[in-house]
């Protein structure tokens, strides 16, 4: 299995879900999810334009993406994890940059199908067990 060589990471991903009209959650409300170290390449899109990266810290909420392409806290894009071991790569449909820190940024998976939210599911439970 090309995967093998990723490992859990001993931190957590932390998400904060927002309901339009709600204040913010409280950091007791926060669900957290473990994430793996990855380095998975990535593209991503809106309208015309194009980016690529490499995916790291891996969670069923979102990722770290390491890349050149200037990103802007709130963006939203369409977002591809190219994972060996797919035959096509694992498609967000909408991903949400949550913070913007050098040519690093954090994504929060904002709306993703159930068959894609699945695969992602079963990566990350094989993940797990390596």
């Amino acid at each position: 299995m090309a995967i093998h060589a990723f490992k859990k990471s001993a931190s957590l991903l932390k998400s904060e879900v927002q309901v339009q009209g709600q204040e913010p959650s409280s950091p007791q409300d926060r669900r957290r999810q473990p994430r793996f170290t990855t380095q998975f390449r990535s593209t991503f899109s809106k309208n015309q334009h194009e980016g690529q990266g490499r995916a790291l810290d891996l969670s069923i909420g979102g990722c770290r993406i390491e890349s050149e392409a200037n990103a802007v806290q709130g963006a939203t894009f369409e977002c591809r994890l190219h994972i060996p071991d797919l035959d096509w790569p694992l498609r967000i449909d909408e991903a949400t940059v949550r913070w913007v820190e050098g040519h690093t940024f954090g994504l929060s998976f904002t709306r993703i199908r159930p068959e894609e939210k699945a695969k992602l599911q079963q990566l990350l439970e094989r993940l797990e067990k390596e």
